[in-house]
């Protein structure tokens, strides 16, 4: 069978939750599948090639079209709906690992990967240009059209299913993996790097850690008043920091208008964008991760951290409980008090620490990016004998 994949996320020049995801499949499922043949497809008005990782697989090729982005996206694919991208690849089916303006053949078979549905349960967390890129792309009449669509949780599903009224059976879950390379740091190299880390980013002795995209739905201003109540209820604990490491994603403005008016304003350290090879490092130095987000579709970074062994307080909302279960301290995210009484029991009480590590190291066992790449292997297979 000929398989094409659509690789546009991969030319993002800073790697998150998508790329990330999408990088992390195609390496696993090209690892395993030596019999399909697959075609990469991206377009860019610029040179990116450099930016497009290197799969060296013989049963891999990629295909990319130099039609500068506003034109191919917004009149080509959207308005004039050509070229058909499975028919300029000539494949049998197409994967579409993230939603994007795209023109495919009816008579072809594809497949749509949801992440979350963040964008229609809460639109206020999003930029006027981010919601009006939603409604132009067409969310509900790209999910009729594709023949299965991947929820990345049961609690996607739901969104998906609530939110455009297609039949459950089209919809299948499939949960995303978790890299080796988060892991609890023992041997001596990798210590060695830990110092280095923390003198590249000049952090404090102790902190709480907060790693992800800095924008509203993540409830970063929360994190950052409830680290207040928590040096306020733990006056001992005034040598702990804050750090919130992560790029600036839309409507940020607010966060740092709550991090200067803080009175804690110069224990809160911002690190931006960190390397990818970093992140482990600064799940095993901190004292503990904190991620109350109102709305997640999966939630890579809370099971990051679980597997480095770092103890975790997470939302009782959306997927959050589905995938960390009971090896994170579930908090209401809108509850500020809350945040900071479950801040002070993590760090005060070594058991209940301890036994939140220890959970967290056994449900990570559950999600790994061989088991993701075998359920969409075993998908594209149902959709070629169909």
């Amino acid at each position: 069978m000929k398989i094409g994949i659509d690789i546009r996320t991969l030319m993002d020049a800073q790697y998150s939750g998508v790329s990330e995801y999408t990088l992390n499949l195609l390496e696993a499922i090209f690892k395993i599948d030596k019999k399909n043949e697959y075609k990469l497809f991206y377009n860019s008005g610029h040179d990116v090639s450099r930016q497009i990782p290197q799969f060296a697989y013989d049963n891999v090729t990629v295909v990319s079209t130099r039609y500068p982005n506003k034109i191919f996206n917004n009149l080509m694919q959207r308005i004039w709906r050509r070229p058909k991208i499975d028919q300029l690849l000539g494949v049998d089916l197409f994967f579409m690992p993230n939603i994007g303006f795209i023109a495919l053949s009816p008579e072809g078979k594809k497949i749509i990967t949801i992440h979350d549905l963040s964008y229609w349960r809460y639109p206020e967390f999003f930029s006027l240009k981010r919601r009006l890129w939603h409604k132009l792309i067409g969310v509900k009449k790209i999910l009729l059209d594709f023949d299965m669509v991947v929820a990345v949780s049961e609690n996607t599903k739901q969104d998906i299913v609530e939110f455009s009224r297609i039949a459950s059976e089209k919809v299948q879950v499939i949960y995303s993996g978790i890299g080796a390379q988060y892991h609890q740091i023992k041997n001596e190299i990798e210590r060695k790097n830990l110092a280095s880390v923390r003198e590249k980013y000049q952090l404090p002795q102790k902190f709480i850690l907060y790693l992800s995209t800095i924008e509203p739905r993540k409830n970063v201003s929360g994190i950052i008043k409830a680290f207040e109540e928590f040096i306020l209820q733990n006056m001992k604990m005034k040598n702990f920091g804050l750090v919130i490491a992560g790029a600036q994603g839309w409507k940020s403005k607010e966060v740092f208008k709550t991090w200067q008016a803080s009175r804690h304003k110069e224990k809160i350290k911002f690190l931006g964008y960190v390397d990818q090879g970093d992140k482990v490092y600064l799940y095993n130095l901190a004292s503990l991760f904190v991620y109350p987000s109102f709305y997640e579709g999966f939630g890579f970074p809370p099971l990051e951290a679980m597997a480095s062994g770092c103890p975790v307080i997470t939302s009782t909302v959306s997927s959050l409980p589905e995938i960390a279960g009971q090896a994170a301290l579930m908090v209401n995210p809108d509850n500020i008090r809350e945040i900071a009484q479950a801040m002070s029991l993590i760090i005060q009480d070594a058991y209940s620490r301890n036994n939140l590590v220890k959970k967290a190291l056994e449900t990570v066992q559950k999600f790994s990016w061989e088991k993701t790449a075998q359920g969409y292997l075993q998908l594209f297979k149902r959709l070629d004998i169909l």
